[in-house]
C-alpha cells in the first residue's frame, strides 16, 4: 500500500521537519512514543494480530489504537522509509530476570542508517525516548534513564542502568522482513507461556513520566513519583482507556 504520510503524522501529532536526518528521527521517535500506546488488548479480546501493512495501518492509524513491538516498529519503519530513511528490521531476544535471553524474533527493533547508525524502538514499552547511537560501551544518558550498547561476539546487547546495568535485549545486525516475525507473533498472542497472554497492558509515555494500565491497576509516574489506583469495574477500565490512552474498544 502507498503510505499516507500526512495521516500518519497527524496520528502522532507531528508537524516538524521531514528531512531524513537525526534531528527528524529524534523528533518522530519521541512523538510516536507520546502518542501511540504500547498495548496487547487484542490478544485478550481474541482478535488475531496480523503482520501486514494494511492491517497495521487500519489498527494504529485509522482506529487510533496501539500495539506491541511487531506492530509499532513494523509500521514506524514504513513511515521512516517513506520519508527517505534507510531502515533495517532486526530480531532481538528479550533479557530474562533470571538470566539469559529469549529466542530469535522475540522482539523487533530497528536500525536506522544515517551518517552514523542509530538504534530506534517505539515498541518496547518503558524504554529509551530518543534513538541510541550504535557505538559500543558508550553511556547514553536521557531524561528517563541511561543506556549503553555492549558487543558480545555477533550480538549487541542493550543495557539500562538501574543500581547496576541490566540487559534489556540482544540482537544481531542481520536484516529481516516483517513476515520473518510472523511465527513468533503468533506464539506471543496464543501461547500460555507468553507474558502477553498472561496480562493485559496499555502504556503510554508522557512529557512528565508515564501512565500504564496493567490489568485493573492504573499506574501513574510523574517525575519519578509513582501512584497506583485499582479500577473495580469494567466501566472504570473502559473509561481509563478512553481518557488516558484515547483507546475505544469496539465490541
Amino acid at each position: 500500500m502507498k503510505m499516507d504520510i500526512q495521516a500518519y503524522l497527524r496520528r502522532i501529532d507531528y508537524q516538524g521537519s521531514l528531512e531524513p536526518n537525526i534531528q527528524t528521527l529524534n523528533a518522530l521517535h519521541e512523538a510516536h512514543l507520546l502518542s501511540v500506546p504500547f498495548e496487547n488488548l487484542d490478544i485478550h479480546l481474541g482478535r488475531e494480530i496480523r503482520l501486514d501493512e494494511r492491517s497495521l495501518w487500519t489498527k494504529v492509524i485509522e482506529e487510533r489504537r496501539g500495539g506491541f513491538c511487531y506492530e509499532l516498529n513494523g509500521l514506524f519503519a514504513s513511515l521512516l522509509r517513506a520519508l527517505g530513511f534507510q531502515v533495517d528490521l532486526l530480531s532481538a531476544g528479550v533479557g530474562h530476570s533470571s538470566g539469559g535471553f529469549g529466542p530469535e524474533f522475540d522482539h523487533l527493533t530497528l536500525l536506522v542508517h544515517l551518517e552514523e547508525d542509530w538504534l530506534a524502538d517505539v515498541g518496547f514499552g518503558d524504554s529509551f525516548r530518543l534513538p541510541l547511537r550504535m557505538q559500543p560501551a558508550l553511556m547514553q544518558p536521557q531524561t528517563w534513564g541511561s543506556y549503553r550498547l555492549v558487543q558480545e561476539d555477533e550480538y549487541w546487547v542493550l543495557e539500562r542502568q538501574y543500581d547496576d546495568w541490566k540487559p534489556e535485549y540482544r540482537f544481531t545486525l542481520q536484516p529481516h522482513i516483517l513476515s520473518d516475525f510472523s511465527a513468533m507473533c503468533h506464539y506471543q498472542q496464543t501461547s500460555p507461556q507468553s507474558h502477553f497472554t498472561q496480562n493485559r497492558v496499555c502504556s503510554l509515555a508522557r512529557n512528565d513520566g508515564r501512565i500504564t494500565l496493567s490489568n485493573q491497576r492504573l499506574i501513574t509516574t510523574v517525575h519519578g513519583e509513582r501512584q497506583e489506583q485499582i479500577l473495580a469495574s469494567q466501566e472504570e477500565y473502559s473509561a481509563a482507556l478512553a481518557t488516558y490512552f484515547g483507546v475505544y474498544l469496539k465490541a
